[in-house]
């Protein structure tokens, strides 16, 4: 269905048309008519189908109509959502679509200044996109004004439940209108998004245009075995052999993220990370450079896994395996949009078989496993007598090559020191044998020996 067929003004299609737009996705067929007919709504959708445009079109068209200019702190339009990326996002979405209308827009969230957002609010705006934080810390310092808002939006509902912000939301929606209309959209709809929904929508348009959990068919699946220490490695040769040209890697913590953009930096190929640690500068400036094409691998964490809508992205790799199987799917969401194609990689080591066997479950299919396995480098331990080389693995035509992940490690023997002349310390070291000034057979500084008090052994 086109978007001329959808009811929408001359204004909204001519900036469609500049934006290339013409077909609607099926969230946005569905979606607009009941929207613009002031229904309220629940939309399950996976991510990357196009549900901003279906919520925001529908908006910008029904705030046109009123004709009306917003007062000084008066919000008609509050759309909220779970990260600083996401809600950038939206405002630049809104920004586009209403192009060719009088409409204000402003967004707010944490980790930057709040002086330009609160003189954006004085100006006044007909819609605000928010983070909850930063819009529950403003509207307490009576910045912002909900009394007038006509249309609530919640945004990755089960995003912003992960994350804990169901009181703040519950606190914000006290401060609105009884007679307003609702929308939530999610992508995925577990129980507690649709208790939320009971406590928010009235005879709600139910939409749930594809399957929870489902991911694109677009997307070329595949997974590597691999030792956890491998990995590294493991990354540098799936970027240099399957020419990847725009990459997003997830890990699992944001230490971890840092690590491996140091490691791609010693490989000579630019990456920056974006995470919770980063400042907010930090991170819009490695998202600018990552759709400018300046870096070509991005490394985020979860937190960028909703909030990252990028044109042209080839791959998503899994570097680690998420603890939550629909986390995998949002993940590699990120590639294949608007009917794209893309491919999804992961690493599964030994410790995330669990996890991997999870998301296989939820998705219903199993997910092809690469072979292809580079050498990996030799490793040099320290081990009781000097240091002990590890064999260099060769090129592994099939990853049951390696010891199996279930198979327990080969117990190392484990030397006591008192029984080696060479490992003993020399007298009057901590630990020695030389005898107390005050004529006991004690060493001279206190040792970790447990010390009884009342019958109990005590460190």
């Amino acid at each position: 269905m086109t978007f001329s067929e959808l009811g929408l003004t001359e204004s909204i299609l001519r900036a469609l048309a500049a934006e290339n737009y013409q077909t609607a996705t099926p969230i946005q067929a569905q979606a607009i008519p009941p929207i613009l007919a002031g229904r309220d709504l629940l939309g399950c959708a996976q991510t990357g189908t196009g549900k901003t445009a279906a919520f925001a079109l529908p908006i910008i068209q029904r705030l046109t109509a009123k004709n009306m200019n917003p007062g000084p702190r008066q919000v008609r339009a509050l759309v909220l959502c779970p990260t600083r990326e996401l809600a950038s996002q939206i405002f630049d979405s809104f920004k586009t679509y209403g192009r060719n209308t009088n409409l204000r827009y402003t967004v707010i969230f944490g980790g930057v200044g709040q002086n330009p957002q609160v003189q954006s609010l004085r100006v006044g705006t007909d819609v605000l996109i928010a983070t909850p934080g930063r819009l529950l810390d403003l509207i307490n310092q009576s910045h912002v004004d909900l009394r007038a808002v006509q249309t609530l939006v919640l945004d990755e509902a089960d995003r912003m439940l992960d994350m804990g912000f169901i009181h703040d939301i519950r606190r914000i929606i006290t401060r609105l209108p009884a007679q307003r209309q609702s929308l939530l959209f999610s992508a995925t709809m577990p129980n507690e998004i649709r208790s939320l929904a009971d406590t928010i929508l009235r005879q709600p348009e139910v939409l749930q245009v594809t399957p929870a959990a489902s991911t694109v068919s677009t997307i070329e699946q595949s997974v590597y075995f691999v030792e956890k220490r491998n990995k590294p490695t493991l990354l540098a040769h799936v970027y240099n052999e399957m020419a990847m040209s725009r990459v997003i890697v997830f890990t699992r913590t944001k230490h971890g993220a840092d690590k491996v953009v140091r490691h791609l930096h010693t490989r000579g190929i630019r990456a920056e990370a974006i995470h919770g640690n980063k400042s907010q500068g930090a991170r819009q400036r490695a998202l600018h450079n990552f759709k400018g094409g300046k870096t070509a691998v991005l490394v985020a964490t979860d937190i960028a896994s909703r909030g990252i809508d990028v044109d042209g992205i080839s791959h998503v790799v899994n570097y680690d395996v998420s603890d939550e199987p629909e986390t995998y799917v949002h993940r590699i969401g990120r590639t294949a949009r608007a009917g794209a194609s893309g491919a999804a990689i992961s690493f599964c080591d030994p410790e995330e078989m669990s996890s991997f066997k999870a998301i296989e479950r939820l998705i219903r299919r199993s997910i092809s496993v690469k072979k292809d396995h580079p050498v990996y480098t030799q490793r040099i331990e320290q081990g009781q007598g000097g240091h002990r080389a590890q064999p260099a693995r060769t090129k592994q035509s099939d990853h049951r090559s390696a010891r199996p992940f279930n198979a327990p490690a080969r117990p190392q023997p484990v030397s006591n020191p008192r029984q080696s002349s060479q490992s003993a310390p020399p007298r009057g070291q901590f630990g020695s044998r030389r005898p107390h000034p005050l004529g006991t057979n004690r060493p001279h500084h206190r040792s970790s020996r447990p010390v009884r008090h009342g019958g109990h052994s005590t460190f």
